[in-house]
């Protein structure tokens, strides 16, 4: 192997990476303000180091995600620091990895990134079982509605429920659900109502992707009763769901309410549930009940078809009942 070039700058060295990283963006058809603002990310992380990226190690990672945390940053942004990280990394020990070894003596390693020093992010919880089924959250839903009444604090709670009953039957995110403003409700569209869900999640800084989501089972009544009689106890503001000072609920914050709801309600560890596993039910309670899978992909605003499927969890019994439902047809189909 040849001799490290003791001259060489790394620095340097790294920038010029960054600069054909920006361009392999440009080649892949990526828009100006999308380049510029992965620029501006990329430029933000490696600042965070003193060390080029092939030197990084996990104790730097660990490092600047504390740091980050510390600065009051979002997970969000956090997330988008490790993931523009990764990436940049990759693109070095592909393109030049060998280039590094030769030039400064050292092997491109895993560049301190490793499976623990990573954001948690809310659909991790899809991954640890089916969700809540339809008699848990029914029993859920009944509970939450017998605090309405007895809560010292009524508006708050009932908003709560509110929020928690549109979360499920329209199964939006908890990002989409927070950015909900009363001119989003409308009560006159489809048989029911719709919600008009303008800041649906983006994927690959796509931009929002709004959508049209529909009050199912009952979900336009629960809303023009917190319209009518719980909204008003709140200042005068455009968010649908906000908290004693008018702003919109944080995300954060509705995580916390349903976590101190389901302390009190006093249900064991398996019987929990998060925001997330209320829009995973949404989907796979509809499926259940013979909706067709790419009207599933539509209620969850999903781009691609096999997203939906990693969120649709069946119960165990579906596939009887699934056999019974066709049975039945089949046998009304030959009585005429």
């Amino acid at each position: 192997m040849a001799e490290p070039d003791a001259g060489a700058d790394p620095w340097v060295f790294q920038a010029e990476c960054a600069e054909a990283f920006a361009r392999s963006w440009v080649v892949r058809g990526f828009a100006p303000t999308t380049v510029r603002g992965y620029t501006s990310l990329l430029t933000r992380a490696l600042r965070r180091f003193d060390c080029p990226v092939w030197a990084v190690e996990t104790e730097d990672v660990d490092e600047m995600l504390h740091a980050l945390v510390v600065t009051g940053l979002a997970a969000g942004t956090r997330r988008q620091y490790l993931q523009m990280l990764r990436a940049f990394h990759a693109f070095v020990v592909q393109r030049y990895g060998t280039q590094v070894r030769a030039v400064f003596g050292v092997p491109v390693g895993d560049g301190g990134l490793d499976r623990f020093n990573r954001v948690r992010h809310a659909g991790d919880d899809a991954a640890v079982g089916p969700p809540p089924g339809r008699e848990r959250l029914q029993a859920f839903f009944s509970f939450a509605r017998s605090q309405v009444a007895v809560a010292t604090d009524y508006q708050a709670m009932a908003r709560d429920y509110a929020l928690l009953r549109t979360a499920y039957h329209s199964a939006l995110r908890v990002s989409e659900l927070v950015r909900l403003d009363l001119c989003d409700v409308h009560p006159a569209l489809g048989t029911s109502g719709k919600l008009h869900v303008r800041f649906g999640k983006a994927a690959n800084t796509s931009g929002p992707r709004p959508r049209w989501a529909p009050m199912l089972e009952g979900l336009d009544r629960i809303l023009a009763w917190y319209l009518a009689d719980v909204r008003p106890l709140f200042p005068t503001a455009a968010p649908l769901f906000c908290d004693e000072d008018g702003q919109g609920l944080k995300t954060g914050t509705v995580r916390d309410r349903l976590a101190r709801l389901l302390d009190v309600e006093g249900v064991v560890w398996d019987e929990r549930f998060t925001p997330h596993a209320l829009r995973r039910a949404c989907a796979t309670h509809q499926y259940e009940r013979g909706m067709d899978l790419v009207a599933v992909q539509q209620l969850l605003g999903h781009r691609h078809i096999a997203a939906t499927m990693a969120y649709v969890r069946p119960s165990q019994r579906f596939i009887e009942y699934a056999w019974q439902r066709a049975t039945d047809s089949a046998v009304r189909a030959l009585a005429g």
